[in-house]
């Protein structure tokens, strides 16, 4: 028999939760070939019967059968913990703008507290330097947003938490689009722009120099425009056909998955 450490037991608690919220027989029977105990699962007294009828005792089988899995062979937490990430990832709610196919993963981070709101499809956030010089370009943004029926945010704009960065977190992770202008070589955006694509936002380039987009995002499409009356009206018109995109594109990944 397998020794559990206190580790590996808070892991199998972790997954036993995932598995009582989604698991059918079906997965269970599963994972039970998977590890090659299948017969543990299959004569279990109360597992499957318990999760047919919606009994109480459901929860205390399920981490039992688990740690049993688990102690059955040195390979078997790890085969657990993938068999049941790879299908449900990690128990939590999506906050990506668009579901991709592929596993996924779950994360807690240790910096900022995760927001109590739910990401809101109608909102477009702008991540940018809050000098008086971008006030037009921000507009642009603003204007862009409403063309296409979205709200547009900026962290300066909302003061829910003492921390500004938590702030600026909050509206990332609430945020459908984020507009990210690198011009200046702002390291704040550039920070920003690294938590847009972590939590798999849709993320929109813009810049007043192609310099001063970052090496590792080049390879990325990205919207020049000029500081001026003509180039904000242009920058104008290209976010509100990119946001529009972005949309239409996501609409079409919904119904082809319905």
């Amino acid at each position: 028999m397998v020794h559990l450490d206190a580790k590996a037991r808070r892991k199998i608690v972790e997954l036993k939760n995932i598995a009582v919220a989604n698991f059918s027989s079906s997965h269970w029977l599963e994972l039970g070939t998977l590890t090659n105990q299948y017969d543990l699962v299959d004569n279990h007294g109360r597992l499957l019967r318990s999760l047919s009828f919606g009994d109480d005792d459901y929860d205390g089988c399920a981490i039992q059968v688990l740690t049993s899995i688990a102690e059955a062979a040195d390979e078997n937490l790890a085969e657990i913990e993938d068999y049941i990430i790879s299908r449900f990832g990690g128990g939590g709610h999506s906050v990506s703008s668009s579901a991709q196919a592929g596993p996924r993963i779950y994360f807690q981070p240790s910096v900022f507290s995760m927001p109590s709101e739910k990401p809101d499809p109608s909102l477009l956030s702008a991540m940018m330097p809050f000098t008086g010089s971008f006030a037009g370009v921000y507009q642009a943004i603003q204007q862009a947003s409403r063309n296409n029926g979205m709200t547009c945010e900026r962290a300066d704009n909302i003061w829910k938490e003492s921390a500004v960065i938590q702030d600026i977190f909050g509206l990332i992770f609430r945020s459908y689009i984020v507009v990210c202008d690198f011009t200046g070589k702002n390291p704040n955006v550039f920070y920003e722009a690294g938590i847009a694509h972590t939590l798999g936002k849709h993320v929109i380039p813009i810049t007043q120099s192609a310099d001063d987009i970052p090496f590792d995002l080049r390879h990325h499409r990205y919207l020049l425009y000029l500081n001026n009356g003509e180039g904000l009206s242009v920058l104008q018109h290209k976010l509100s056909e990119r946001i529009a995109t972005l949309y239409t594109d996501s609409l079409a990944r919904l119904f082809s998955n319905s």
